[in-house]
């Protein structure tokens, strides 16, 4: 029981010491990667004309080294050239032994393409003197975050012939040589020549499209006035529809009327219809069987047609003369007689046919 209960204890004593060590690695590793002071601060103001962007809590920071906090941002009542005007006081906090001066000079720079920025405080030239802790750097005295958009706008044909990583990399570092940030130009010259090499690998394409854009031009101006009538007269048309609409909503009810209509009495003449479809069915298949029958008859049938129309040339009625007659007479006592008429009995009418 002893030995159990000094076991025990030895597992106690390492398991608090290795919770005590895991505790104090992970309070360093916040310390160094928040770059947290213990220091005191000093709270200090600075006026800017435009702080879109900046929130609580962004980085103060000199020659890159975080040395505050900004605390706030407010509005307030400025003058410039043009008159009254609305700035932005942002209020921030800066570690002792970090002294400002008369001449510090301070700027919104971006931290990333996100949108993250941070104040960064510099050297100005001026007075020496000390800036009081709660003093406010003054206007002529910041400098505002680069306007990206109006910036971007401005290379965006640029970026259409870029990838996505290529546009990353070159947006980054035309932020950083704008910014004043140094180090970064040759990276930004050589991103440049980069797409100016591939904008002009494909020269051949970019003509062909200027010269097919250029045909196309050519067409459409040829066709100017023609182009003017379709805009006028679909301008016409889509008046004259808006001015029927209401017509044009009440017929869509009528049809829809109709269709119902029409779908009842289809309904009663199905099974008939149906059954005329079989019929007629059977009707072409048995013309299609007949076929050489009835090609012969139509060809025959002028020819007959011919022939009755010589009969009934003398009238609304037909002529008939018997020219020629044969036939068995049965005669009780005598038996069947052959009976026929005489050669000359139809007389010239039968020698017409």
């Amino acid at each position: 029981m002893k030995l159990l209960d000094k076991k025990t204890s030895g597992d106690a004593s390492k398991l608090v010491v290795f919770m005590l060590v895991t505790i104090l690695a992970t309070g360093l590793l916040v310390i160094v990667i928040g770059n947290i002071s213990f220091q005191g601060s000093r709270d200090y103001k600075a006026v800017f004309t435009d702080a879109t962007g900046v929130v609580k809590g962004d980085d103060v920071r000199i020659a890159g080294v975080k040395v505050g906090t900004v605390k706030d941002i407010r509005v307030i009542d400025g003058d410039d050239a043009a008159g009254p005007v609305k700035m932005a006081e942002v209020s921030f906090t800066v570690e002792k032994g970090t002294e400002l001066t008369q001449s510090t000079y301070a700027a919104l720079r971006y931290r990333n393409l996100v949108g993250q920025r941070y104040v960064s405080l510099s050297q100005g030239a001026g007075e020496p003197g000390i800036l009081e802790p709660g003093e406010t750097i003054p206007a002529s005295r910041t400098e505002e975050a680069l306007d990206l958009t109006q910036l971007f706008n401005g290379f965006k044909p640029l970026f259409r012939a870029l990838s996505p990583d290529d546009v990353n990399k070159l947006s980054y570092e035309v932020i950083q040589v704008f910014q004043g940030e140094g180090g970064t130009l040759e990276g930004l010259l050589s991103s440049t020549a980069s797409v100016t090499d591939t904008l002009a690998d494909r020269d051949a394409v970019i003509g062909q499209l200027i010269d097919n854009l250029d045909y196309v031009l050519d067409h459409v101006a040829d066709r100017d006035t023609q182009l003017t009538a379709l805009i006028q007269n679909f301008r016409t048309l889509v008046s004259g529809l808006k001015d029927d609409r209401r017509a044009i909503l009440d017929s869509f009810d009528q049809i829809t009327q109709l269709s119902v209509q029409t779908a009842d009495l289809v309904k009663g003449v199905r099974p008939p219809f149906v059954e005329d479809i079989k019929q007629l069915r059977r009707l072409t298949a048995t013309i299609d069987r007949n076929k050489r029958e009835l090609d012969r008859a139509l060809q025959v049938l002028p020819i007959k047609l011919d022939k009755i129309g010589r009969t009934a040339a003398y009238g609304s009625w037909f002529n008939f003369y018997l020219c020629n007659f044969e036939g068995d007479v049965t005669v009780p006592g005598l038996g069947v007689v052959p009976v026929s008429a005489p050669s000359n009995f139809g007389g010239e009418r039968c020698d017409l046919g």
